[in-house]
C-alpha cells in the first residue's frame, strides 16, 4: 500500500513538473519563431538570410520534436477528452499544407493538394495532428520528391490519403513502424531528424477518434498512407466562394497582451512589419481599448486569465470584439473552455504563417460583417 500511495504520488509529482516545463519551454521557443520572422522581413544580405533560414529550420525541428513529446505525454495520461465538431475537410487539410510551406521548401517536396468538397463529424485539433505527422513524415524520408494529398470515398466513409515517392518501408518493418521510437534504418543511412514517435501517436489518436491507418509501401517505389473511416455529415454552413483577401494587414488595431516581455516585444514587432497598429499590455487587469481585435496569451498570471481579459473588454465595449487566445497550456482543454464565446485558440510555440492565416480569417469575417450591416442598414439618400 505504502509503495503504491509513493508510486501514485511521484506519477502526480512527475505530471505537475511536466505541465510546468512544458509551458516554460514553449514561451522562448515561441518568441524565438517570432523574433527570427521579423529578421527575415528585415532587409539582409543573401548570407545573413541563409543564414536565418538555417535558425527557423533548426527552430522547426526542436518545436516538432517537442510537440511530439508532449502529444505522447498527453494521450498516455488519458487527458483528450475529444469534442466532435462540423469541419470542412478541405479547409482542414489546406490549413495543414499552408502551415508545412516553409518544411515542405527545406525538404524540395512540392505539396499537390487535391480540393475537397466534403464535411465530416470530428474532431478537427486531432485530425489535423494525425495529418501534420503523416506529412513531416513524408517530408523527412522522401526529400526532392513530390507528396499528394487527396480525399477518396470508400463505400459510405472518406479516408484521407498521403502519397509519397520516397523509398518506401520493407515489408518486415510495416507491422512495427506503429511502436514508439522506432525508426525504419538502413546501411549508410543519413539520419533523419525526429524520435520515432510520429506514427505512434497518429495509432493511438485514431483510437481515440475511431478510424482506421493504413500503410501501404514498396521499397523504391514509395508509400501510402490513409486515415480511414471519417463520418461525412452535411455542411454547417454554405461554403463561400475563395476569394483573394488583402495580402497585408495595414492598419489592423490589435490590442496584443502578454506578461512573458521577450513574447510580447517579439509578438508586437512581427504585428507591426506585418502592417498592424499594435497597443501592448503586459497585464490585462482593468484593460481598455478601442481595438479592431485582442491577442492574449491565456495564461496571465494569479490575477486575471486571458479570457477574462477578453470578456471584460467586449462587456466595456458592448460588442463581440474578436479575440484570439495563444496558450501555452494544454490546448484541448483550452479549447473545450472557450468553445461558446467565439474566440480563436492557438498553440505555442506558433509559427507566424500560421498567427498571420488566423488574423486574415479574422479581418475576412469583419469585412463580411461590415457588408452585411451595410445591406441591413443602407445609407438614406
Amino acid at each position: 500500500r505504502i509503495a503504491s500511495e509513493e508510486a501514485i504520488a511521484a506519477n502526480q509529482e512527475k505530471s505537475r513538473f511536466l505541465a510546468q516545463a512544458s509551458h516554460d519551454l514553449r514561451q522562448p521557443i515561441h518568441s524565438i519563431g517570432l523574433f527570427t520572422a521579423c529578421l527575415r522581413d528585415a532587409r539582409l544580405g543573401l548570407e545573413e538570410l541563409r543564414l536565418v533560414d538555417n535558425i527557423d529550420r533548426s527552430l522547426h525541428t526542436v518545436s516538432q520534436l517537442f510537440r511530439s513529446i508532449l502529444d505522447i505525454y498527453t494521450l498516455d495520461h488519458g487527458k483528450l477528452t475529444p469534442q466532435a465538431d462540423t469541419v470542412h475537410l478541405g479547409a482542414l487539410l489546406q490549413d495543414v499544407v499552408k502551415q508545412n510551406t516553409e518544411a515542405a521548401r527545406w525538404a524540395g517536396v512540392e505539396l499537390r493538394l487535391r480540393a475537397c468538397p466534403y464535411w465530416v463529424s470530428v474532431n478537427p485539433g486531432l485530425l489535423s495532428t494525425m495529418v501534420q505527422n503523416l506529412l513531416s513524415n513524408a517530408l523527412k524520408y522522401a526529400p526532392g520528391q513530390p507528396v499528394l494529398i487527396g480525399v477518396r470515398r470508400q463505400g459510405k466513409r472518406l479516408a484521407v490519403v498521403i502519397y509519397d515517392k520516397g523509398r518506401g518501408i520493407a515489408a518486415e518493418h510495416l507491422p512495427e513502424v506503429f511502436k514508439e521510437f522506432y525508426r525504419v534504418r538502413h546501411v549508410r543511412d543519413k539520419d533523419v531528424e525526429g524520435l520515432g514517435l510520429g506514427l505512434s501517436i497518429v495509432k493511438r489518436i485514431s483510437l481515440i477518434l475511431g478510424v482506421d491507418v493504413h500503410i501501404r509501401s514498396k521499397v523504391g517505389q514509395g508509400t501510402r498512407v490513409a486515415i480511414c473511416g471519417l463520418e461525412p455529415t452535411t455542411p454547417r454552413v454554405v461554403v463561400p466562394k475563395v476569394v483573394p483577401v488583402q495580402n497585408r494587414l495595414d492598419g489592423l488595431r490589435v490590442c496584443l497582451v502578454e506578461d512573458d516581455a521577450n513574447v510580447l516585444m517579439a509578438t508586437s514587432a512581427l504585428l507591426e512589419k506585418w502592417g498592424c497598429e499594435v497597443e501592448t499590455h503586459s497585464d490585462g487587469q482593468g484593460l481598455t481599448s478601442d481595438c479592431d481585435i485582442v491577442i492574449a496569451d491565456f495564461d496571465l498570471g494569479t490575477k486575471v486569465s486571458g479570457a477574462e481579459c477578453i470578456a471584460a473588454l467586449r462587456e466595456q465595449r458592448g460588442w463581440q470584439v474578436p479575440a484570439l487566445i495563444i496558450t501555452g497550456h494544454e490546448i484541448e482543454r483550452i479549447r473545450q473552455s472557450l468553445q461558446s464565446l467565439n474566440i480563436s485558440v492557438l498553440a505555442k510555440p506558433v509559427r507566424p504563417p500560421e498567427l498571420r492565416a488566423v488574423l486574415l480569417e479574422r479581418v475576412k469575417r469583419m469585412d463580411r460583417q461590415g457588408e452585411d450591416s451595410a445591406h441591413l442598414n443602407p445609407p438614406s439618400r
